[in-house]
């Protein structure tokens, strides 16, 4: 154990009690009593799988779950009734590529935050965000590593047990990586501090053992970064994290711009692509033959600036370019953000509506930006038998908003009622 980890795992042991309660006892967001049977009438019920709209709809929940839909669906004399008849429903929005607990003001700074904040610090921060998110409609993330020492995990099961409202956290633990992480240029005198959030692995039996641990520290997915530096995994390498995930049940998300480590990538058979911003037609159409989702994290190029991003300009261009193209060609789509600076006067939900309008510039029409938010996302995070639409025996997860998000996309920042697991998050008035 490093000098860093030490007196990251001594911080973390010795922090009083007292302390953390008082933390936790000034959160907003409580935990909600489950009602045990509530009746939605929802006026214009949106399938995101099919782009569309079944009038005058009922939906039934009982024990977190959908128990029946329709149209005559009979109203128990117990059940809370809940009058969405003039609104516009769907399920809950996903988000396949987020950072939820960590946060800072330029993308120079990602490094150095390694050094300022730990691990209970981003598991609270990481609540602060998914609640901010849930109470705007996004009912499920897939969190992709720089989560510090596993803050994302046990974040996952404080939800999960019912301590917290929060949304459905999946988490790839550590990023596995060639030496260095997603760093470049640490004097050597420093050490290795990014181990922190990343495993170093540069051959098949350390991508194996890499994941193997990162499984047995509670990971859902595996997250590797195929192309930081001027060194990149193979095809053998990227294969060797494909069949220990696959084997264990865990999807393998990939950060790779383009280039031949982006053919590797997806000669490995990987389960997604996580930015892909340069990818080339041909690789593109090989990623639809395999059926490799693009996890694209549009992002706006305000984000970018905002962030002092390098050459902002010309990689807000690139992705819209890409997108377009995916889009045309049909390769299988996640919407997903990347967020990780903080943008003035905007929460971190806000931030997530902003990608709308680059999906839009794209060309992207309305109705498949709500399949990829759902259906595809679902698919992606292999729990389309539990999460993703608005059917019987889904776990329910469902938001409303007063105008039509098939009409205007944009409706989406107009979410007014939010329910997690059969619990009412939020409520119009």
């Amino acid at each position: 154990m490093s000098r860093f980890v030490m007196s990251r795992f001594f911080t973390f042991r010795f922090i009083k009690p007292r302390f953390i309660l008082r933390i936790l006892l000034g959160i907003s967001l409580a935990a909600p009593a489950w009602a045990q049977t509530v009746a939605i009438r929802a006026g214009n019920l949106i399938d995101p799988g099919t782009g569309t709209v079944a009038k005058n709809q009922i939906i039934l929940v009982k024990d977190k779950k959908i128990v029946e839909v329709g149209p005559s669906v009979a109203i128990p004399s117990e059940a809370d009734v809940v009058d969405l008849s003039s609104e516009y429903v769907m399920p809950g929005v996903m988000d396949a590529h987020t950072h939820i607990t960590q946060s800072v003001q330029y993308f120079r700074e990602l490094d150095a935050n390694y050094l300022r904040e730990d691990t209970p610090f981003r598991a609270l921060r990481g609540l602060w965000t998914g609640q901010t998110l849930l109470n705007a409609g996004v009912t499920t993330v897939r969190d992709v590593g720089n989560d510090a020492n596993f803050a994302t995990v046990a974040l996952r099961r404080a939800i999960d047990r019912g301590w917290f409202v929060g949304p459905t956290v999946l988490t790839a633990g550590k990023i596995i990586a060639p030496f260095g992480g997603q760093t470049g240029g640490i004097p050597a005198e420093i050490g290795p501090f990014w181990q922190f959030e990343y495993y170093d692995a540069d051959n098949v039996a350390e991508i194996r053992k890499a994941v193997h641990e990162n499984i047995y520290y509670g990971a859902d997915l595996i997250k590797l970064v195929a192309d930081n530096s001027a060194y990149h995994y193979s095809v053998e390498e990227i294969r060797a994290a494909v069949d220990e995930a696959h084997h264990a049940g865990k999807a393998v998300a990939v950060h790779v711009m383009g280039g031949e480590a982006a053919s590797n990538v997806i000669e490995g058979g990987v389960d997604s692509i996580e930015h892909g911003f340069f990818l080339s037609d041909d690789q593109l159409r090989r990623m639809k033959e395999k059926g490799i989702f693009l996890s694209g994290t549009d992002f706006p190029t305000a984000h970018f600036a905002a962030g002092e991003f390098p050459g902002a300009q010309k990689v807000g261009a690139a992705i819209i370019d890409r997108l377009a193209r995916a889009y045309k060609i049909g390769v299988k789509m996640a919407f997903g953000t990347d967020i990780v600076t903080d943008a003035p006067n905007e929460t971190r939900a806000d931030m997530t509506w902003d990608y709308l309008a680059i999906w839009r510039s794209a060309g992207v029409p309305p109705a498949e930006i709500l399949k990829c938010m759902t259906t595809n996302n679902a698919e992606l995070f292999r729990i389309s038998k539990e999460r993703g639409a608005i059917a019987k025996g889904l776990f329910a997860d469902i938001i409303a908003m007063p105008e039509s998000p098939l009409d205007n996309i944009e409706s989406l920042r107009k979410v007014n009622f939010v329910m997690k697991n059969g619990a009412i998050v939020r409520k119009a008035k």
